[in-house]
């Protein structure tokens, strides 16, 4: 039995003599308009094809060895300063002076304890055979390595 070819009259390519002005605006798009291309830079084609979509997960994973090489803070200083004023303010008045050191020591304290947070959870998260992360899972990282009161 021969193979027959009947979706080659629906997908005929243009003639190569027509410009692509004309061939973009002779197809009608759905709502009966006439669709104009745009060029997107310097010799950019018709033609050109879609860039490749990534896997999911892939982009979270560059990023994450990104930040692993990276030896900076990762959470703003300026919030994070007049969060630590704040509550500094609330239970201590008097103390209304920081230096600028111990901020940072604090901050880079804060840092390394959420990031141990976020990986034990995720291991805890792991073990349960999921990959999403959820509540439980920090309760359960926070009670397992003793690090304070569970909320």
């Amino acid at each position: 039995m021969a193979r027959t070819n009947a979706h080659a009259a629906h997908s005929k390519a243009p003639k190569k003599n027509q410009t692509a002005e004309a061939i973009t605006s002779a197809t009608p798009t759905t709502s009966g308009r006439k669709s104009v291309k745009k060029s997107t830079g310097p010799g950019s084609s018709p033609e050109q094809r879609k860039k490749n979509r990534a896997r999911p997960g892939t982009k979270a994973l560059r990023e994450i060895r990104k930040f692993q090489k990276t030896i900076h803070l990762l959470i703003p200083a300026a919030p994070f300063i007049r969060l630590v004023k704040e509550i500094s303010n609330f239970y201590a008045p008097n103390i209304n002076r920081w230096q600028a050191e111990a901020l940072v020591a604090l901050q880079e304290a804060a840092e390394d304890y959420l990031v141990a947070l976020f990986n034990e959870s995720m291991l805890c998260a792991i073990h349960a055979k999921r990959v999403t992360l959820m509540r439980k899972d920090f309760e359960l990282a926070r009670r397992l390595g003793g690090k304070g009161r569970v909320w």
